[in-house]
C-alpha cells in the first residue's frame, strides 16, 4: 500500500522586508540631463497614447474612456520614440510602460470624477531605473545613461552602510537633489533567543525579559518635544501678527521638530536592537484618542508629547534586520491585574498590591509582567485554570547586560528586583 505514497518536501515561502534609504545626488549635472531627456520621452509617449484614447459621455453624465491596447501600439510607438531618443534604448521601453501606467491611473480617477478630462502632463521630474540599467559594485551602484556613459552613486561610509550588506537593491529613483535606494531583505528562518515585553509610559519604557525588569529612560526625547513645543508657541504668536512670514516659520519649525524627533527615534531603536538581537518584542497597541477622554488638561499635554506609535512603528520594520519580531498586545488591565492570581484591583497607586494574595510590585513593572504573560498566551480571562508566575516571591540574581552607544545616543537602563 505504501508503493504509491508520495512524500512531498516542505519548502517554506520566502518573505521579504523592504527598506528605502535616500542619499544626496553627487552627480547633479548629469542627473539633470538624464531627467530632462527621460521627461521628454515620457511626455511624447503620453501624447501619442492620448491621441488614440477614446472618450465618450454617457446619458447619466459619466465618462466611458477606452485606452489603446498595448500590443497594438507598442511597436510603432517604440519606433517613433527611438527617433528622438538620446539615451540608452531601455529608457524607451521604460517610458512606454510608465505612460501606460499614468494613463491607466488617470482613467480610474476620471471615471470616478476625481480627475478632469484633460491630458495628463509630467510635472514631477524623476527617473526610476530598471534593473537592466544598473549594476551594483560593492557599496555603489553604476547606472547606464548612454552606451559607455555611466553615473555612479555610492553609499559607503554612510550611517546605514553596515546594514545593507545583506540586502538586495531594487530600482533606484533619481531626482535632482536626492537618490532613493530601495532594498529588500530576506527574512531568515530563525527562532528568537530572548523575549522582551515593553510597557510604554510618559518618561520610561519598562520591560520584562523573563528574568529581570529593565527600565529605559525617555526623558531626553520628552525634553526635546517640550523645547520644540515652546519654540512653536512663540512662532504661533508671531504668525498671528505676520501671516506670510509666520506661515513660513511654522512650516520650518514643524519640519525641524519632525526630523529631530524621528532622528532620535531611529537612533534609539538601533541602540535597543543592538542590546537585544534575535528577540521577540511585545508592545502595547495604544490609542491616544481614548487616553485624552479620561485625562485632564495637564496630563493631555504630557500625552501629546509622547511618540509611542513612532517607536513601535520603527521597531517593527527594523527588527527583522536583527532577526527579531514584534507583536502588539492589548494593554487592557495590564497595570491593575495580579500576575499570580488574576485579581483585578480597582485603585492602583505607584505600587500595585494585590488584595487577595498580597503580591506587591511597582505598577509599571507589573504592567510589563502582564504584557509578557499575554505574549506567552496567558491573557487575563476568567477561567477555572490560571497559569500565573509563581516563583516571583523571592529575589533572583541579575545578570546585568552591557549597553553601548549608537550614533552618539546613550540609553539609560536600570535593572529592578521584585519587592
Amino acid at each position: 500500500m505504501l508503493k504509491n505514497l508520495r512524500i512531498r518536501k516542505f519548502e517554506p515561502e520566502e518573505e521579504y522586508v523592504y527598506f528605502t534609504y535616500s542619499i544626496k545626488n553627487s552627480e547633479r549635472e548629469k542627473s539633470k540631463e538624464l531627467i530632462k531627456e527621460y521627461r521628454t520621452l515620457l511626455q511624447k509617449a503620453i501624447d501619442h497614447l492620448w491621441n488614440l484614447t477614446k472618450i465618450q459621455v454617457r446619458k447619466n453624465g459619466n465618462y466611458k474612456i477606452t485606452l489603446p491596447k498595448k500590443k497594438e501600439v507598442y511597436k510603432p510607438l517604440r519606433e517613433e520614440l527611438e527617433k528622438i531618443n538620446h539615451l540608452a534604448s531601455h529608457y524607451v521601453d521604460k517610458a512606454i510602460n510608465d505612460a501606460f501606467s499614468i494613463l491607466t491611473s488617470w482613467r480610474k480617477r476620471a471615471i470616478k470624477g476625481r480627475a478632469s478630462i484633460e491630458k495628463p502632463r509630467v510635472k514631477k521630474a524623476y527617473v526610476r531605473i530598471k534593473t537592466t540599467l544598473r549594476k551594483v559594485v560593492g557599496e555603489s551602484v553604476r547606472i547606464t545613461v548612454r552606451p559607455y556613459e555611466y553615473i555612479t552613486f555610492s553609499w559607503s561610509n554612510l550611517w546605514f552602510s553596515r546594514r545593507v550588506r545583506e540586502l538586495e537593491l531594487g530600482e533606484p529613483i533619481i531626482k535632482e537633489e536626492k537618490v532613493y535606494l530601495p532594498f529588500r531583505y530576506k527574512l531568515p528562518w530563525v527562532t528568537p533567543l530572548n523575549f522582551l515585553a515593553i510597557d510604554s509610559n510618559l518618561y520610561t519604557l519598562d520591560a520584562y525579559d523573563g528574568e529581570k525588569f529593565v527600565t529605559i529612560s525617555l526623558k531626553q526625547l520628552y525634553s526635546l518635544k517640550y523645547s520644540m513645543e515652546v519654540k512653536r508657541a512663540k512662532v504661533q504668536s508671531f504668525a498671528s501678527k505676520h501671516t506670510k512670514r509666520g506661515r513660513e516659520l511654522m512650516r520650518k519649525y514643524s519640519h525641524r521638530e519632525r526630523n529631530r524627533v524621528l532622528d532620535f527615534v531611529h537612533k534609539f531603536v538601533n541602540t535597543l536592537l543592538d542590546l537585544y538581537p534575535m528577540t521577540f518584542f511585545a508592545v502595547e497597541k495604544l490609542n491616544k484618542e481614548s487616553m485624552f477622554k479620561d485625562a485632564n488638561d495637564s496630563l493631555s499635554r504630557k500625552i501629546s508629547r509622547t511618540v509611542w506609535r513612532s517607536i513601535h512603528r520603527v521597531l517593527k520594520y527594523k527588527a527583522p534586520l536583527y532577526g527579531s519580531f514584534v507583536k502588539e498586545v492589548n494593554p487592557y488591565l495590564t497595570s491593575r491585574s495580579c500576575p499570580r492570581c488574576r485579581f483585578v484591583s480597582r485603585k492602583v497607586g505607584k505600587t500595585f498590591e494585590c488584595e487577595r494574595c498580597g503580591f506587591k510590585l511597582d505598577r509599571q513593572l507589573n504592567a510589563s509582567l502582564n504584557i509578557y504573560l499575554k505574549m506567552c498566551g496567558f491573557p487575563h480571562i476568567r477561567s477555572r485554570v490560571w497559569v500565573g508566575v509563581i516563583p516571583l516571591m523571592g529575589r533572583r540574581g541579575m545578570n546585568v547586560r552591557d549597553f553601548g552607544e549608537a550614533q552618539g545616543l546613550r540609553v539609560d537602563i536600570k535593572y529592578h528586583e521584585i519587592l
